[in-house]
């Protein structure tokens, strides 16, 4: 997709065009990520409700305040970012839960699986950056990884019997 003119962010990374996309394919998926970790929080049920409302409103914040500096990363590097809940929904690789119910140990499996997908994301963000030599955006990628692994660590020990 080309850049409009009047979007041509002035940069000298010769090309970031492979960056954009991995950071944009991250992009969705934690907005993806946070939907779903909404979703459970509204819909968690059971003994440990507070706990796991609670933990899961903590991580759908996290995650929903990276998403603007992946999207302003995409725009320094003279590139163009998602537009719509459509562009999320073809670029996400992480699944919906559409269900009525999820046992709260399936939510928490399932949200510790897609924080790693997201984890995968990140070292591909890295791996294009660093190929790039977009320092910036290797520099920055480390933070979101360490994020996401932390969550995924975190309901992993939450849902240990």
């Amino acid at each position: 997709m080309a850049v409009n003119p009047a979007l041509d962010t002035p940069t000298d990374l010769p090309n970031t065009r492979s960056v954009a996309d991995a950071l944009n394919a991250a992009l969705a998926n934690c907005y993806a990520l946070y939907l779903k970790t909404k979703n459970f929080h509204w819909h968690v049920s059971g003994p440990h409700f507070r706990d796991y409302h609670l933990l899961l409103d903590d991580q759908a914040a996290q995650i929903l305040g990276v998403t603007d500096a992946i999207a302003e990363r995409v725009r320094k590097t003279g590139n163009v970012t998602l537009r719509s809940i459509g562009d999320i929904g073809r670029r996400q690789t992480i699944v919906d839960n559409d269900k009525d119910f999820v046992e709260p140990q399936a939510m928490l499996k399932e949200l510790r699986d897609d924080n790693l997908k997201l984890v995968e994301d990140f070292r591909a963000v890295k791996d294009a950056s660093e190929a790039a030599k977009d320092n910036a955006t290797s520099g920055i990628v480390d933070d979101w990884t360490d994020q996401a692994e932390e969550r995924a660590w975190f309901l992993f020990e939450a849902s240990r019997k």
